[in-house]
Formats: structure tokens, sequence, C-alpha cells
């Protein structure tokens, strides 16, 4: 009797919070750093400890799990693993602009970190008055607002890198051109990788144009890579590439 008072007694113990789950919170609030909050806490109980400035990008703002990390180490895997069969592929076929565009990708890929990126409206004032899921945080958890970027960054299928100056209400397409996109593109749509964390795929050739998707500051544009006319299609390379990208949260110092 004497034991199951003991276990009954641990059990309140653990109940009342003795038990912590450490979530930290950096970037562009009053009060960065972890925070010890009590099991079941919640995405408001860390914004209210660490107090995110009016003025920081709430849009960018990322929760990092340690409960995806497993999942998007799958996603990237699987992306380079698509990028190496279609350099194989463009090899085969006599290729070698294709071929050295998957690879060049691989190598910017592989040197992405894996987040554990959960995508979240992380908007204080949302958070608070219930426009936005209070969700359960986890132990490791960690949010992230960063300070206001001011460009949009085009990759894929593009002779370099592109980062381009954020202009309000200018469509993807617009800022595409203004880069040296690849004859291995593939030229009817774009992937828009807005800074929460959202991923839209939109037509832009005269068949299936699609009007009105303008990237927020810091974004990313994916221009796709052409895939689909080697014997060794992949077909969801560029979207699975798109998800991966999206899992990266805006920088915390903007450029």
């Amino acid at each position: 009797m004497k034991r199951l008072n003991f276990v009954f007694a641990s059990l309140l113990i653990v109940s009342s919070g003795v038990i912590h789950a450490d979530v930290s919170v950096s970037g562009d609030v009053r009060n960065s750093g972890q925070f010890k909050l009590q099991p079941g806490a919640r995405l408001l109980d860390a914004i209210t400890a660490a107090q995110p400035n009016a003025e920081s990008y709430w849009l960018g703002a990322a929760w990092l799990r340690q409960s995806l990390l497993e999942e998007q180490r799958r996603l990237k895997v699987g992306v380079l693993f698509d990028l190496t069969v279609l350099k194989r592929g463009a090899l085969l076929y006599d290729k070698p602009a294709r071929a050295a565009l998957a690879d060049a990708l691989f190598e910017a890929v592989g040197r992405l970190p894996v987040t554990g990126r959960q995508v979240a409206v992380l908007d204080p004032v949302a958070v608070e008055v219930g426009f936005a899921l209070n969700a359960r945080l986890d132990d490791g958890d960690r949010l992230v607002y960063p300070l206001r970027p001011n460009t949009v960054e085009v990759l894929g299928a593009i002779a370099a890198p592109c980062r381009l100056p954020y202009r309000a209400i200018q469509e993807a397409r617009d800022y595409v051109r203004s880069c040296q996109v690849s004859s291995d593109a593939q030229a009817d749509y774009l992937w828009i990788i807005q800074p929460d964390g959202h991923t839209q795929r939109i037509g832009v050739a005269a068949w299936n144009q699609e009007e009105g998707y303008w990237p927020a500051a810091g974004s990313k544009i994916l221009v796709p890579i052409k895939s689909d006319d080697l014997d060794t299609p992949t077909p969801e390379l560029n979207q699975q590439l798109a998800e991966f990208l999206a899992t990266q949260p805006v920088a915390e110092v903007a450029p």
C-alpha cells in the first residue's frame, strides 16, 4: 500500500509541472531565449513570454519542431535521389546542360538544413483572438521571428541564383523575367514559396496563365526543371523540391 501511495504521489508531482517543455524563441522579439513551459503549453504561452516586436515580420515567422525532422529528412533524401536520377538520364540522352543543372541543384539542396518547420500562422494577435490555431507545443520546439526582408529570390532552373528587390503587387512571372532562365526549365509553371511556408504552383504560359499571384517579401520563386522528356521521368521532383524549400525559414537578419 505504501508503494502504491508513493507511485501515486510521484504521478501527481509529474502532472503538477515539475517536468517542463523547453521551448526557445529567437529573432526580433523582446525576450529571446529558452523558456520552461508547463506540459500542454500552447503557442500563445511562448509568444506571450517572448513578446515579438510589433514591427517584426510576423508573416515570415517559423515554428520548428523536432517531431517533423525525420519526415523532412526523408523528403530531402527523396529530392536528392530524384536529382541524381535526372542527372543520369540527362547524361544518357546527351543533355549535358540539364545534367549540370541537376548537379548544381543537388549541391544546393544538400547544403540546406532539415528544419522541422510546421506551417502555421504565428501572428501574435491572430493567435490571441482565435483567428489562428493556438496549437500545443512540444519539448524542443523553436519559434523564429525574423526582420522583414526586402527581396524575393528566384531559384531552380536558372543560370545563377537571382535575388531581386521586393515590389508590392508584382507578379511572380515578372520577377522571373529579370533572371536568366535555363533552356532546361519547365516553361509552363512556376512554384511560389511564400515566407509563411505555403506553396502554390501557378500557370505562366499563354494557355494556362494565372493572374494575381504576388509573392510577399522574403518569398522564393522556383523555376521548375524539365524532367518529363526523358525515359527516366521524375514527376514529383519539382513539387517535392518546392515543399522542401518551404521548410527553410526566412533569415532572422534581413539580407
